[in-house]
C-alpha cells in the first residue's frame, strides 16, 4: 500500500499549484487531502469519493480548490488556485478504505496517509 503525493514547491501569492497522489496497492471509498502547518494541528482540506466523484471542502478553501480523480491511473489531484501566505502547509493524502458511506473529514477516518509535499506560499 503506496501513496505518494507531489507537486509542492514554492509559489507567489495569487498563484496556483497542482497536488497529485498516486495510490498504488488498495482500494479505497475516499481518498482525503489534509495540511499541517507549523505548530497547527493538522486540518481537512478536501475528499473525494472514488466512486461517486462526491466531494467535499473544508470553507477555508472553498472555491479556490478543486478535487478530482482519475481512475485509470488511480490518481488523485488537488488544484490549488489564489493560493494565500495562509495555505503553506505540508500537504498530505490519505486513503479511506472504508466502505462508506460517508465522505470523511476527520484524519481518524483514513487509514493510510502518504509522507506529504510541502507548499509554501511567499513573495
Amino acid at each position: 500500500v503506496q501513496l505518494v503525493e507531489s507537486g509542492g514547491g514554492l509559489v507567489q501569492p495569487g498563484g496556483s499549484l497542482r497536488l497529485s497522489c498516486a495510490a498504488s496497492g488498495l482500494g479505497y471509498f475516499a481518498m482525503g487531502w489534509f495540511r499541517q502547518a507549523p505548530g497547527e494541528e493538522r486540518e481537512f482540506v478536501s475528499a473525494i469519493a472514488y466512486r461517486s466523484g462526491k466531494r467535499t471542502y473544508a470553507e477555508s478553501v472553498k472555491g479556490r480548490f478543486t478535487v478530482s480523480r482519475d481512475a485509470a491511473e488511480d490518481t488523485v489531484y488537488l488544484e490549488m488556485n489564489s493560493l494565500k501566505p495562509e495555505d503553506t502547509a505540508v500537504y498530505y493524502c490519505a486513503a479511506d478504505t472504508s466502505r462508506g458511506p460517508v465522505l470523511g473529514v476527520k484524519a481518524a477516518q483514513y487509514d493510510y496517509w502518504g509522507w506529504g509535499t510541502l507548499v509554501t506560499v511567499s513573495s
